[in-house]
């Protein structure tokens, strides 16, 4: 852009290139942060069905490489999470009440993120105005609360509270 034109329909050119160049620089950004965006959620697409596969295909109870929970190993005490690879297993396999016996917390929170994605495809699909309670401020204190006393019931070992502990 050295070069100093001295009529309009020069300095008309120049101002269209520029711009030209400017906005296809910022589409082509653009376009690839829309690219690098579809990927990484094709990336997690592939994941989740690679994991599904290999959580119906192979039984946690049966074989050793699956990661072990570290506080249970360290302490011997059951964390809120503790059975869940269990769970997803009998939950592949349509099996509730497994769930339910590895993990009861780990099936409400599968209800829990079916209901958000109902609402969500409800309000986008249908153009309805539901209010997902997931958002309310006091939800993520009360689901805190109820995590806590789980955590703290399934660890007491008489007997209406040792069922809380996965089999």
């Amino acid at each position: 852009m050295g070069i100093i034109c001295r009529n309009s329909y020069c300095n008309f050119i120049r101002y269209f290139y520029f711009c030209f160049r400017r906005s296809s620089y910022y589409g082509l950004r653009k376009l690839n942060q829309l690219i690098l965006m579809k990927l990484k959620y094709i990336g997690m697409l592939v994941l989740g069905i690679v994991l599904a596969f290999l959580f119906f295909y192979v039984n946690p109870n049966n074989v050793n490489f699956f990661p072990k929970c570290p506080l249970y190993v360290t302490t011997g005490i059951y964390c809120p999470g503790c059975g869940s690879q269990r769970a997803t297993h009998q939950l592949l396999h349509l099996n509730i009440l497994g769930v339910l016996q590895q993990n009861i917390l780990y099936f409400f929170g599968v209800l829990l993120i079916g209901y958000h994605l109902i609402v969500i495809s409800l309000n986008l699909f249908f153009k309805k105005h539901i209010y997902n309670y997931i958002y309310h401020p006091k939800t993520p204190i009360i689901i805190l609360i109820i995590v806590i006393v789980f955590w703290i019931l399934r660890n007491i070992p008489y007997y209406p509270f040792n069922l809380l502990a996965p089999n």
